[in-house]
């Protein structure tokens, strides 16, 4: 490994200067109807900090807020997202922040940019230290923080680093960005295509505006096996129970059963039935159904009613008015309604278009989550020092 006499592992209290935010009074309207982004936790979320959902304005921030330094890294250090990640960002444009986030200013000697990547790079080992506040909320206390060693060094291998990471956050973002605007599309191409507004070339047959899941599918509710016979060990079928065991739309084998009660087939459509109530699935394998889901079947149209549930999903939400714990009954998803092409031609064609536009969807979250990857192992490396850059004439930085 290179050794150079710049080379430090400091504590990032010595690296940094803290500034705390603050909420500006609720109650007060006029503090927010400015045009200052004010940052929490919820806006916390990208490697740069410019924007956010809530604007405030200045005599918002002279009474409850605080403005955060360009070039200062805003840190998470209390929310329930910490139980998951480490939030962190650099500011790129002026705004404010609140009590729940820090402003680490750098001191001289480290590059912005280096800062926020150190502590981003270092999520696992800092994600061990959140402790809880004694509700839902996950707490990184500043004086952790502050103790909290990274490896700096000079500033011409900051720069290249910084430099690196930039092109592998790009692609991530980009990425990103494609994601969602295919997730867009295929949004617009369901609300024509399941709804009959947009027909597929050479179909003419009639919809029924309103066919009844009872009149189309068969429906089976879950029941739940004897608790005796539930194992982690793979012995007997799976069991689907509700949304812990649905994976990207897709049956998960987490629990099994030796005494399974109701059964489904594989490429049966999965409802869940409580809480909450509509998330729509497709079963990967024959298996047991509990109470929390029921499973729908319907002669060579089980994708196409699969869509049709899935961009029904929002209609679910009138069973959980004025209910802490939402369910529904067996005769409350027979009643339920959708569009339903008369042609089974048509409902197999509508079915394959928005399948390919799933799998190209598939596809890109694959490329993400490849690029991801790719850029965790570059911090791993770069940030540690494990791996290190050709040294680069001052000049050409």
């Amino acid at each position: 490994m290179i050794q150079s006499s710049t080379d430090h592992i400091r504590p990032v209290g010595e690296l940094t200067k803290w500034m705390s935010g603050g909420t500006p009074d609720r109650s007060n309207r006029t503090y927010w109807q400015g045009t200052i982004p004010w940052i929490s936790a919820f806006t916390l979320k990208t490697t740069e900090i410019f924007t956010s959902d809530q604007f405030v304005s200045a005599q918002a921030v002279k009474a409850g807020s605080k403005m955060a330094p360009i070039n200062s890294t805003l840190l998470l250090v209390r929310g329930s997202a910490l139980h998951k990640e480490i939030r962190a960002g650099l500011v790129t444009a002026p705004v404010a922040f609140n009590q729940d986030v820090k402003a680490l200013v750098p001191l001289s000697g480290l590059e912005p940019k280096y800062l926020t990547f150190s502590i981003l790079g270092n999520s696992e080992k800092l994600l061990r230290l959140v402790t809880s506040a004694g509700n839902t909320a996950g707490v990184l206390d500043t004086k952790v923080v502050q103790d909290f060693e990274i490896w700096v060094p000079g500033n011409p291998e900051q720069r290249q680093i910084i430099t690196k990471l930039n092109d592998a956050d790009s692609l991530v973002a980009s990425l990103e960005r494609l994601v969602a605007k295919k997730q867009s599309v295929k949004q617009g191409m369901m609300q024509q295509l399941l709804t009959g507004r947009r027909r597929l070339p050479g179909f003419t047959h009639s919809w029924f505006d309103d066919a009844s899941i009872e009149q189309v599918a068969t429906l089976t509710m879950g029941q739940a096996p004897r608790g005796a016979s539930y194992n982690t060990k793979g012995n007997g079928l799976p069991l689907i129970q509700g949304n812990a065991d649905i994976r990207d739309r897709r049956s998960i084998d987490r629990l099994w059963t030796t005494e399974p009660s109701k059964l489904c087939r594989v490429d049966d459509v999965l409802l869940t039935v409580r809480a909450p109530v509509g998330f729509t699935a497709i079963a990967s394998r024959a298996s047991c159904i509990g109470r929390g889901v029921c499973a729908l079947s319907t002669p060579n149209s089980n994708r196409f009613l699969y869509h049709a549930l899935v961009h029904a999903e929002p209609r679910w939400s009138v069973f959980e008015q004025g209910s802490t714990f939402t369910a529904v009954n067996s005769a409350e998803v027979k009643a339920f309604t959708f569009p339903w092409p008369s042609d089974l031609n048509e409902r197999n064609a509508i079915a394959a278009v928005l399948d390919d536009a799933d799998d190209e969807i598939a596809r890109l979250k694959d490329r993400l989550q490849k690029a991801t990857d790719i850029k965790q192992g570059m911090m791993q490396e770069l940030l540690t020092g494990r791996t290190r850059l050709q040294p680069v004439s001052e000049s050409l930085l």
